[in-house]
């Protein structure tokens, strides 16, 4: 099996497994929205900072998918991100993190903006429509958030990486922050072309991040993209690309250095 085909696979895998017991934190609640662009029901996963009900502060907002594998072993495919405990370790108060339950078999659709020949998908406009539209609309009126796109990130790996860059790029005035985890760019180098053509704000932030043995294109293919931005103006301070030697693609990889990465993008600018 190749790389791409494991990857597809995992994908679509996600819900048929679960491992150990919960580790969800007691910061972490859930909740389901009707997502009318996708004719579907949305299951909502939310960490709310630990000084939230101690104050009236508002918070700087990530928006994340595969909500699954963000918070909780028992849910997860393989193993979590154990995002809710790393902030629950942080002293200062931090962002308020939204996850986005994948859409199982409707995942690849959701999360990939041009279709792939073999493999199909290219919905992420309609799943972009859900978020901006629907989703972050309710959570700004219900919880206490900075809801200006400085302040508001998405973050994802594989094509979660792949949906969150092309937010960022085709919503920049909603998303100012991209966390680019293992980024699938090869489903359709359209993605490419969408950068040539786009006008990227000098204030849009990314933070990449891709291991050395995911396969034999993913660090050439990042290169690319990185160059690509510089071209247009996007300036060094404005973008990290770290490469894990010997990284692989998975849930581990992603996890081990999330913290780095949240830390990078919620900073104060």
């Amino acid at each position: 099996m190749t790389f791409k085909q494991l990857l597809l696979t995992v994908g679509l895998t996600y819900s048929l497994l679960g491992h150990g017991q919960q580790t969800v934190s007691s910061r972490v609640s859930t909740f389901t929205i009707e997502a009318p662009q996708l004719q579907s029901d949305k299951k909502i996963w939310i960490y709310l900072p630990k000084k939230y009900s101690e104050n009236s502060k508002h918070y700087p907002t990530v928006y994340m998918h595969d909500a699954q594998n963000l918070f909780d072993a028992e849910t997860s495919f393989a193993g979590e991100w154990q995002i809710d405990e790393h902030l629950d370790s942080i002293a200062d108060d931090t962002s308020i993190i939204i996850g986005i339950e994948h859409g199982n078999e409707k995942r690849m659709d959701e999360l990939t903006p041009y279709a792939n020949e073999k493999y199909g998908g290219g919905n992420a406009d309609t799943y972009l429509g859900f978020i901006i539209n629907t989703l972050k609309p309710y959570i700004d009126s219900t919880y206490r958030t900075q809801p200006d796109s400085k302040n508001t990130t998405i973050f994802g790996s594989s094509l979660g990486g792949l949906l969150s860059f092309y937010a960022v790029i085709k919503h920049p005035e909603v998303f100012g922050n991209a966390g680019v985890f293992s980024p699938s760019f090869w489903f359709n180098h359209n993605i490419y072309d969408a950068v040539s053509k786009s006008n990227i704000p000098a204030t849009s932030r990314f933070y990449f991040l891709a291991g050395s043995e995911e396969s034999d294109t993913m660090i050439t293919e990042l290169d690319k993209m990185v160059a690509l931005l510089m071209q247009k103006g996007v300036t060094k301070s404005h973008f990290m690309k770290i490469t894990i030697q010997g990284g692989q693609h998975n849930e581990t990889l992603w996890r081990e250095n999330f913290p780095d990465a949240y830390k990078w993008l919620t900073r104060k600018q």
